[in-house]
């Protein structure tokens, strides 16, 4: 496959979508393929039925295939669901030698650390993010790399899931004759499809309402500070529409997408849909004050648990004030009125995120929904690793070139040959790795 087109594939509670993407020669995304399908094996973000998961997987890959042309073999998957949850923790390291400079094995180093971390049963450290250093004592270091000192300390920001799961959507995507090219956390794949880098600077709340979940991602100083999974989405919301106006399922969602409305003050008490009755029984009529009242009660629920993460964070202190307030993203973003209802609860400025940030602009109306926010930010996540990796096998090149120059002319080169090192590979890869090799061994 060729070397700069990444497929982006999220397996999520009502669809799973797998996204063709490249760069063009502006560094901007283009999209060549969407594909997607009914998720039916999949439970607030968690696979709960193996088979009909592999079968949606494959469904979303051929669409993506037929739009494209192009023949998909690795992906890069987001993980989700209800099982993830995340902690702050702070570790050091003693330096042996403090006359040398702090540099990228004293990291590895402190971030090795953090992984010793005692979790719950069944629990795997997915993501350590680390927030700020201190060296010796000396608070708030962006980057420590070529600074002296003899205690190097870290606080992090600690994700953490199910190991389990994981590695049920790694069987999935393999079984789906797929091969399991990254995972990335979500909640960070979204934040990088519709988020500017100013709005990370000045401090933001990334809200993702999908179907079965609800994902916040909250930036300050261009750094993640806090992640959350929230295990309600729209799908509750259909739910109550459903059991409150006994009414099947479709047709609470139909009613959901096109009369919904999240602030009940607007409908008039006359404003009447009729929906058709199940085989020869009467019409039901229902008034559409009733229907945002039902969507009211429901979405108010979903953010006051959101806004419970942002005061987590400790979004009221004056230093991790989120100026840019926060950024909607997700099916469930298309809610009518759900900015007002937002700014209502929150008191903080709030718009609807469209993942157009990196696209490129002729990019078709459909794939800049925000449906497909965390679809764009796999693509664009699978773009990022694959510019790692002939990163790395250039300076790999370089390296033996010049060993080769030196052994040639028998001279010692002026300055010595550095073995290039690897750029510091980030949690996910490595669990990437572990879970491949799991599945590897399972068989």
């Amino acid at each position: 496959m060729e070397n700069n087109i990444a497929i982006g594939l999220d397996i999520g509670t009502t669809k799973i979508v797998a996204m063709i993407g490249r760069k063009n020669e502006y560094g901007k995304v283009e999209i060549l393929g969407i594909g997607k399908s009914k998720s039916l094996g999949v439970h607030r973000g968690v696979v709960n039925n193996i088979t009909q998961t592999i079968q949606s997987i494959q469904a979303a890959i051929q669409e993506a295939e037929a739009a494209a042309d192009i023949k998909i073999e690795d992906v890069t998957v987001g993980i989700a669901g209800q099982h993830i949850r995340s902690l702050q923790h702070s570790d050091y390291i003693t330096r042996p030698n403090s006359e040398l400079v702090i540099d990228e094995e004293d990291i590895e180093q402190l971030i090795n650390q953090v992984h010793k971390l005692v979790m719950l049963p069944g629990e795997e450290i997915i993501h350590v993010l680390p927030q700020e250093y201190k060296v010796d004592g000396q608070a708030e270091i962006k980057e420590p790399i070529g600074m002296y000192g003899g205690r190097l300390e870290a606080n992090f920001h600690v994700v953490v899931g199910q190991v389990s799961s994981i590695r049920n959507i790694g069987r999935c995507v393999k079984s789906a004759g797929l091969n399991l090219e990254g995972i990335t956390l979500e909640p960070l794949a979204s934040a990088n499809a519709v988020l500017s880098q100013e709005e990370k600077e000045a401090g933001v709340a990334l809200i993702d309402i999908g179907g079965g979940t609800t994902d916040l991602a909250v930036f300050k100083d261009g750094i993640i500070r806090h992640t959350a999974v929230i295990p309600f989405g729209g799908n509750v919301i259909t739910e109550d529409i459903k059991e409150g106006c006994s009414i099947i399922e479709k047709q609470a969602e139909l009613l959901k997408i096109k009369f919904g409305s999240a602030w009940p003050g607007e409908n008039k008490d006359n404003e009447i849909v009729s929906i058709p009755g199940l085989r020869g029984r009467e019409p039901k009529e229902i008034t559409l004050k009733n229907l945002s009242k039902i969507i009211h009660a429901r979405v108010v629920e979903i953010i006051e648990q959101v806004y419970l993460e942002i005061k987590n964070y400790g979004h009221e202190e004056q230093k991790k004030k989120l100026i840019a307030g926060i950024v909607l993203t997700g099916g469930g973003s298309q809610l009518k009125h759900l900015k007002q209802l937002v700014e209502y609860i929150t008191g903080m400025d709030t718009r609807i995120g469209y993942p157009n940030e990196h696209l490129a602009g002729d990019s078709d109306d459909e794939v800049t929904s925000p449906l497909y926010a965390t679809a764009v930010g796999l693509v664009m996540d699978g773009l990022k690793r694959h510019e790692r990796k002939k990163a790395e096998a250039k300076a790999q090149e370089k390296y033996e070139e010049q060993k080769e120059q030196a052994q040639e002319t028998n001279e010692e080169p002026e300055e010595p040959i550095k073995e290039p090192k690897p750029e510091r590979r980030s949690f996910l890869d490595k669990l990437t790795e572990r879970v491949k090799d799991f599945l590897d061994n399972a068989e």
